[in-house]
């Protein structure tokens, strides 16, 4: 807030300030209360890595996909994408309670890895806030891909560090054979009290065929180690249903098609508080003390539940056609329309509300071979509107918000508008026993912030503060106030405009039919997100103070000058070793990455006032430097067992900065053991976590920890039902997460048991 609101402040407190104190406060909690009603592998039979995408239709990459399907990716399903994905090579979670993980790969999240859905980009709120749910269910998915290098490329700078694409059948691809087919699933869970039924369908009738599919989780607090100080984890329940029906009309060539898909969640924050609502800034300094107009938002208790109420829908229109025009072998499209919606609710009170809607075109063309390359070129377009960042529907109830709020619609929602053009190009070609393959992507993205119209007077009850308003602004106050608002808001909230280039080499020298050795070098530049621009406030999820890259300023003189220009850029090399036959199997890969302009939340200072600490965050960009190995190998020691070894590590340096980066996951090897015998199959994996103590200033070091896992299942009638009983940390280890924002109050889960009963026709 800029100098003519608190010059009102100013002249009104001493006439008002007991009023509209007063006032203001019962009008907050009048507008916000609410009633209150109450491990995994990575089996090489299933964990594929391959030349080409799970659908294969024009993905083919001379990288290595990392596909999980079938078997292992039913049994090691969880409610959230980084639960399911975490122990493949190189992938950690960001652990937030059972309602919201986020894949970590190569240590990196969103936004630096891009979340997909059959090659079109998931438009939620995750990358704003690790306590924000990736929204997908995968239990009902038939494969997720982990693609990196120039598979990765031509989705943008967001997918710096690789890509998660999510593939489902909702938009059907063909007629299934005998006009119907489908499965069901039921699981129920010991550590969590889970319960869960998921049914799909397809069914065709001549050339048109028609999906429905859904889903319903529903978990209760998890089970963790009594020595944590309790047996259960607080508000780490979850619940979860998901319905999608969608249709397509199929011919020889190809089909299209389009979905409709709803998904509704609650889930607990566990390790939230909101004693830190009081918190705010002096300038340079961090004050979590209420005095004068800096009130408690919520001056209760803070022993109730804080929760997510989420709520997504979708369309999606997607079509795939052979020989559609001359030389083009293959033509996709993606066209998605997203509406979400989550708000979070602390007690009786509704705290925020997050809005994300979206529009979002994607055409991808195939073309035939020319001088010996096969490539795709294509082009996207994203129009998008999110609201929600920094609008606390509590805090704002204090006073100066109160007189601010007199005469404007600068409350919630305030609306970033995001408009984004795109051009990429990704081609591959061998050479005899070489295959070569670049990517280039080009985009050019803007975000505003419209300035909010002002209401034509001042509002019911605040007629109070007219006579403050003339004197101030004389007669024609109206305009005067409309002009110096405008102006403020402006300067306050900068545009931005960024056009990010990325582009990728890969060569593969293919030695014989088993063994290959793989080079990638890419260059990737990535424009800020909206938290990272625009951040000003509290955020309680994690227990910080952020200002944003063109806030700094906004909050002292003394912090750097505010900044919308700012772009990070990375030079990357992966080098890639795999043999893919015989009874020894291996994949291994090292990779550096050098970036410049690397963005990311400088620790100020921390405040525990309330006994709950505070960090005063700012974002900043320095250079960093990315070093690290992850990888698997296996050998088949019979026809019916195999033992593979697996691990990772990544080492992070901040070159210009004396500090180091924050949630860097650490080190970890392991090993699993798989048999299988006719209808009868088995795995026991066990690995160790190290600790980490190359901490961060305002990190503490995290011990580390063992996990023992196992599954058995089996298949009867003619192998379409399966069962199976999946257990994960068996030893009732208590673990905790360094890549998690609330480590310390949220442990993994301890001993579960998961019994499953699947069936396809």
């Amino acid at each position: 807030m800029n100098n003519f609101p608190k010059r009102l402040l100013a002249h009104a407190l001493p006439v008002f300030s007991g009023l509209i104190f007063t006032h203001g406060s019962a009008i907050a909690q009048e507008n916000t209360e609410l009633n209150n009603d109450d491990h995994q592998s990575n089996e090489l039979e299933h964990v594929q890595v391959s030349g080409e995408t799970y659908r294969g239709l024009d993905s083919q990459t001379t990288q290595p996909v990392t596909v999980l399907t079938g078997d292992e990716l039913a049994q090691r399903r969880q409610g959230t994408l980084g639960e399911t994905l975490n122990a493949l090579p190189g992938v950690h979670l960001d652990n937030f309670g059972a309602g919201a993980s986020r894949p970590v790969i190569r240590g990196q999240t969103v936004p630096r890895i891009e979340v997909l859905m059959d090659g079109a980009n998931v438009f939620d709120a995750s990358s704003v806030s690790p306590d924000h749910a990736i929204v997908t269910d995968p239990l009902l998915l038939d494969a997720i891909e982990v693609l990196r290098g120039p598979a990765a490329t031509r989705y943008g700078g967001g997918a710096i560090n690789g890509a998660v694409n999510l593939v489902d059948s909702k938009v059907p691809r063909a007629v299934p054979e005998g006009g119907v087919s489908g499965a069901t699933e039921v699981r129920l869970g010991s550590g969590d009290g889970e319960q869960t039924a998921v049914g799909r369908m397809t069914m065709g009738l001549g050339n048109v065929a028609f999906h429905v599919e859904g889903s319903s989780r529903e978990s209760e607090n998890y089970d963790i180690p009594s020595e944590f100080g309790a047996d259960e984890l607080a508000d780490s329940f979850s619940e979860s249903s998901n319905f999608s029906l969608g249709a397509s009309w199929i011919n020889d060539k190809g089909y299209i098609g389009a979905a409709y898909t709803r998904q509704d969640a609650e889930y607990g924050l566990p390790g939230h508080s909101h004693l830190n609502g009081v918190c705010h800034t002096h300038g340079a300094d961090l004050h979590c003390e209420a005095h004068d107009e800096f009130e408690d938002p919520f001056g209760s208790s803070d022993d109730h539940t804080a929760y997510i109420d989420l709520r997504s829908e979708r369309v999606d229109v997607r079509a795939d056609y052979a020989q559609l025009l001359p030389g083009i072998a293959h033509t996709r499209m993606r066209l998605s329309y997203t509406d979400y919606e989550h708000e979070e609710i602390d007690g009786p009170s509704l705290f925020s509300q997050y809005l994300n809607e979206v529009y979002d075109a994607r055409l991808e063309f195939t073309h035939e071979p020319l001088l010996g390359f096969s490539g795709i070129f294509g082009v996207q377009y994203t129009d998008g509107t999110f609201s929600g960042l920094d609008v606390n529907l509590v805090q704002n109830s204090g006073l100066i918000t109160s007189i601010y709020m007199a005469l404007t619609s600068y409350g919630p929602p305030i609306e970033y508008k995001t408009e984004n053009y795109a051009v990429f190009l990704n081609e591959s070609r061998s050479f005899g026993q070489l295959d070569v393959e670049f990517a280039i992507r080009k985009d050019h993205r803007e975000i505003s912030r419209p300035v909010p119209e002002l209401i034509e007077n001042v509002r019911p009850g605040y007629e109070m503060l007219l006579p403050v308003f003339v004197s101030l602004y004389g007669e024609n106050w109206i305009d005067n106030f409309r002009d110096e608002a405008a102006e403020d808001f402006i300067e306050n909230n900068p545009g931005s405009k960024h056009s990010p280039l990325s582009a990728s080499f890969a060569t593969t020298w293919n030695f014989d039919e088993a063994y290959s050795a793989s080079v990638s070098i890419g260059r990737t530049e990535r424009a800020p997100n909206v938290r990272e621009l625009y951040a000003y406030g509290n955020n309680l999820a994690t227990n910080s103070y952020e200002l944003g890259l063109t806030q700094r300023n906004r909050a002292s003189s003394s912090f750097p000058e505010n900044s919308a220009d700012i772009m990070e850029s990375a030079d990357s090399l992966d080098l890639t070793f795999r043999k893919t036959s015989g009874d020894t199997q291996f994949e291994v890969g090292v990779f550096y990455q050098d970036v410049t302009d690397y963005i990311f939340a400088r620790h100020l200072e921390t405040e525990d006032a309330t006994g709950v600490a505070h960090n005063y965050l700012m974002y900043v960009a320095a250079d960093a430097d990315f070093t690290g190995i992850d990888g698997q190998i296996s050998h088949q020691f019979s026809p019916v067992s195999r033992v593979t070894v697996f691990g990772d590590y990544v080492d992070a340096d901040l070159k210009s900065e004396d500090d180091r980066l924050p949630r860097m996951p650490p080190g970890r090897l392991g090993v699993r053991y798989d048999w299988e015998s006719g209808p009868f199959a088995a795995n026991l994996e066990y690995y160790r976590t190290a600790s980490q103590d190359r901490v961060a200033s305002y990190e503490t070091p995290t011990d580390g920890y063992n996990m023992a896992n196992m599954t058995i299942s089996y298949q009867f009638n003619n192998d379409a039902t399966e069962a199976y009983l999946r257990g994960v940390n068996l030893t009732n280890e208590l673990a905790f997460m360094h890549t998690s924002f609330v480590k310390e109050q949220s442990p993994l889960r301890g001993r579960n048991l998961i019994l499953g009963l699947r069936h396809q026709f």
